[in-house]
């Protein structure tokens, strides 16, 4: 991997992940702080939870990824967390169903499967 900046071209998967860790420490502190009911804050810690540790992947390593499948795992990644994220935070705020974190979930997975063949392939 090269680190010259120069050499480098913006990365919008890096970008989102850096968004996704930032808005994931203030769901924290909101489910620490400003969420009286158990359940809920335990689905919001669970969010936040996911949303920082995938941030953190998609900024560590969507800068340096050049193949479509590493890509293509990456997006994976951003839209599992999303979805996954979501429903739960939803679930939480406004009491609508989390039928979709599963669905979130199992995109989570395939992108990890996904990342880990593309690996393996370089």
């Amino acid at each position: 991997m090269n680190y010259d900046r120069r050499q480098r071209k913006p990365s919008f998967l890096a970008l989102c992940g850096g968004l996704l860790a930032a808005a994931a420490v203030g769901l924290s502190a909101y489910a620490s702080h400003g969420v009286g009911d158990g359940q809920a804050q335990s689905n919001l810690q669970t969010a936040a939870l996911f949303g920082f540790g995938h941030g953190l992947a998609l900024a560590a390593l969507g800068a340096g990824t050049t193949r479509r499948m590493g890509k293509a795992a990456l997006s994976l990644l951003l839209l599992g967390t999303l979805l996954f994220a979501s429903s739960l935070v939803a679930g939480a705020m406004v009491g609508t169903s989390t039928r979709l974190a599963p669905a979130g979930g199992i995109m989570l997975m395939l992108g990890w499967v996904l990342w880990a063949i593309d690996a393996i392939r370089r």
